[in-house]
C-alpha cells in the first residue's frame, strides 16, 4: 500500500530551507470541533498562534499552550507596547497569509515580532500549526525561536 504523501506548506518549506528538523502531525479538522483531541498528540505540547496589534509595534505574534489564555497586558509589556488588541479575524489572511485554524508562526507574509510562552523553553519539542487546517508540525522550541527571530516571554494568564 502506498503511503499518502503530505502536501508541503509554506511553513514546512521555511523550516527545510533553514535546515530545521520537524515532524508532521495530521488530523481531521472540523469547524465545530477545533480542539486538539483529534490530533493524537500530547495536549500539553500543542501551542496555538495568536496575532495581535500593538500601539507601538503594529502586528505581533504570540505562541501559547492551547490550554491557556493570552494575557494582553503581559503581551503588551513583553512586546514594548502600552496596549495590545487582537487582530480582527477578517484581517488575518490579508496580514499573515493564513486562515483561522491554520495560522502558523512560521512563514507568514512578513517576519512579525514573535513571542513564545516562556514555559516552552523547558520542553524538548512543541507542536504548532503547519499553516493548514488539520496539519501541525513538531519542532524544538529553540528552532522555532530561531526561524521566527522570536523571544521567550511570560505572556499567559
Amino acid at each position: 500500500m502506498k503511503k499518502k504523501k503530505t502536501q508541503k506548506t509554506n511553513a514546512m518549506r521555511v523550516l527545510e530551507n533553514n535546515k530545521i528538523s520537524y515532524e508532521v502531525h495530521e488530523y481531521p479538522w472540523n469547524e465545530d470541533h477545533t480542539d486538539e483531541e483529534n490530533a493524537g498528540v500530547p495536549f500539553d505540547k500543542i501551542y496555538k498562534t495568536l496575532v495581535a496589534v500593538g500601539n507601538n509595534t503594529g502586528v505581533i505574534v504570540g505562541c501559547i499552550p492551547s490550554s491557556t489564555e493570552l494575557d494582553l497586558k503581559k503581551f503588551a509589556k513583553a512586546s514594548g507596547n502600552k496596549k495590545v488588541d487582537m487582530l480582527h479575524m477578517k484581517d488575518l489572511e490579508k496580514t499573515t497569509g493564513y486562515i483561522r485554524g491554520g495560522c502558523s508562526p512560521v512563514g507568514m507574509k512578513k517576519l512579525f515580532p514573535t513571542y513564545i510562552e516562556a514555559q516552552a523553553e523547558m520542553m524538548d519539542t512543541i507542536i504548532v500549526s503547519a499553516g493548514k487546517r488539520g496539519m501541525q508540525m513538531e519542532l524544538a522550541p529553540d528552532d522555532l525561536l530561531q526561524v521566527t527571530a522570536g523571544n521567550f516571554a511570560d505572556i499567559t494568564e
